[in-house]
């Protein structure tokens, strides 16, 4: 099939490069704008547009899709079908309905639990024990098209975001290609989501990292997991801010918030207690708990 992949971040990499192994025609590639990173600021292009350059396929980068110039020049392509993977951009309805068979998007949950910006982060700090990914059509609204398809993976009760989100990115392309086997062949089936059972997955800020030591101590594994490996998590340690990146549960008593034991350290919560793997105090490296301590 004559596709146009939309994608930006790391995530999206192996996708297309599935539809490039399996024979498809991706006649152009729409990606974010190169963006400066690190201390110097060197404009860096993202990871898609850098696959697709090995490829020669053609890149395009439009700051927004709203202009009649980026609607008319997705429409010259004359695709069969658009593919988006954490693009980064709504889709106007005018791209929705352009090509043949419509627009594709996979979305890192089981929908409808988790529509939005951060579903692998919230499916984590809820301690969920499973998610996914589903394939589905778009449409108008915030991931609320037809499923398609859908493949299940447990969560680990150690597992971070980050270690999630690298975990998902070979299933994505695998669905995908079984996604659009179904779509050349005429077997694919399409199933209206549930409104009354979805849940949102608003964009993580900042603020949310404050650890409560009130709290359970299962409610803070989550949430330290969930946010690693952004926003990540901090607390007040000796009038300085402490970034707390790796924890696990333990066993143990006291009043949250107070140290219960030195080897290893362990934290009392509101239920239960926390231990302490890898933590940053304010304006150092980071470093084993234990080390901190010393």
């Amino acid at each position: 099939m004559r596709i146009v992949f939309m994608g930006t971040p790391d995530f999206s990499v192996p996708c297309l490069q599935a539809l490039i192994d399996d024979g498809h025609d991706v006649c152009a590639v729409f990606t974010q704008p190169d963006k400066p990173k690190g201390r110097h600021g060197v404009l860096t292009p993202p990871p898609v547009k850098e696959l697709a350059l090995k490829y020669d396929i053609p890149v395009y980068q439009p700051k927004t899709l709203k202009t009649d110039e980026a609607k008319e020049l997705f429409k010259s392509l004359n695709a069969d079908l658009a593919i988006v993977v954490a693009y980064g951009k709504i889709l106007p309805g005018e791209f929705i309905h352009a090509p043949k068979y419509g627009c594709i998007n996979l979305h890192v949950s089981l929908l409808p639990k988790y529509r939005g910006a951060a579903p692998i982060q919230w499916s984590v700090i809820n301690g969920e024990k499973i998610t996914g990914v589903t394939s589905m059509f778009m449409d108008a609204g915030m991931d609320t098209g037809d499923i398609i398809d859908t493949i299940t993976t447990p969560i680990g009760e150690n597992e971070t975001a980050g270690e999630l989100f690298d975990r998902l990115a070979p299933l994505g392309a695998e669905l995908l290609s079984r996604t659009l086997r179904s779509i050349a062949d005429g077997t694919v089936q399409r199933a209206p989501q549930n409104n009354a059972e979805a849940t949102m997955a608003p964009m993580l800020e900042k603020a949310m990292g404050k650890l409560d030591f009130t709290r359970s101590a299962k409610e803070l594994h989550d949430q330290i997991r969930g946010m690693n490996p952004w926003p990540g998590c901090h607390c007040a340690a000796g009038g300085k801010a402490l970034k707390i990146h790796e924890s696990r549960l333990a066993e143990g008593h006291g009043k949250p918030g107070e140290l219960i034991a030195l080897d290893p350290v362990t934290v009392a919560c509101g239920e239960g207690a926390l231990r302490l793997i890898t933590v940053q105090p304010e304006g150092k490296p980071r470093m084993a708990a234990a080390d901190w301590l010393r």
